[in-house]
């Protein structure tokens, strides 16, 4: 659950950081970091949610880019019975 948090959250803000550029001065040095490292954290969620549970409506918001991971990510602490139990660290 946290490698998911963390991913959704960094989805989220390089999507904002993306079109805050393209909006603006779009700035080909943002565009090609922040391009691969949305990819990157999207695909992260995607896997995350789907190594975590089985249930299906958290499994279909993971594929909603940008805001996915937030929406799954709160699914499933609003439904623990759907993941499967956390080892301890």
């Amino acid at each position: 659950m946290r490698l998911l948090r963390i991913a959704a959250h960094v989805e989220a803000a390089s999507l904002l950081l993306l079109l805050a550029n393209l909006l603006t001065v779009h700035t080909p040095a943002v565009s090609s970091l922040g391009g691969p490292v949305h990819g990157t954290a999207y695909l992260i969620v995607i896997l995350a949610v789907w190594r975590t549970t089985a249930a299906p409506t958290a499994r279909w918001q993971a594929w909603i880019p940008g805001v996915g991971g937030l929406l799954a990510h709160r699914h499933l602490r609003r439904y623990p019975a759907e993941a499967p139990p956390q080892p301890a660290p």
